[in-house]
């Protein structure tokens, strides 16, 4: 069976990467992650890292980053299809249930794993805003994802 794997990460999960670093510049990042390597394709071919729609935000309470509390506030954000940290799963189709026990082999323990719904793939609104320290996370997010002025061509010495 060949799995499909997008080329680059959504907006929207670009998006809670950068935010999260504009937030807490020395944050932890060792167990961040956009799209899957190719171990990780095989062990869960039905990813969605491989659609670009996932994200996995390091837990750096120390520097910030407290997924635990992440994980809690994320379940308010219509944004979100699930979440997977320390052993637990959320999802809004079944959040009547609540958290429930998480089986797959990885139990996410040092990152928290963020689904996006396809229908707010491209929504880079602020990932944070129950955080308490908020420089203009927008603002610096949209710098960044805003294409960069091409170069002029400065002529050679032998032209000028």
């Amino acid at each position: 069976m060949k799995v499909t794997v997008v080329k680059r990460a959504t907006p929207a999960a670009i998006a809670v990467l950068r935010q999260a670093t504009a937030l807490f510049p020395k944050r932890n990042k060792a167990s961040d992650g956009l799209l899957p390597s190719a171990a990780h394709v095989k062990a869960s071919p039905n990813s969605d890292h491989n659609t670009g729609l996932a994200v996995d935000l390091t837990h750096d309470p120390k520097n910030g980053i407290d997924c635990d509390v992440i994980f809690d506030e994320l379940k308010k954000d219509e944004r979100v299809a699930y979440l997977i940290f320390k052993g637990k799963i959320w999802s809004r189709d079944r959040k009547a249930e609540g958290e429930r026990k998480y089986s797959g082999s990885n139990p996410h323990n040092k990152h928290l794993h963020i689904s996006i719904r396809s229908s707010h793939s491209n929504d880079t609104s602020n990932w944070f805003g129950f955080i308490d320290k908020q420089p203009n996370v927008l603002s610096q997010t949209k710098a960044k994802l805003s294409k960069k002025p091409k170069k002029k061509d400065i002529p050679s010495p032998k032209e000028a």
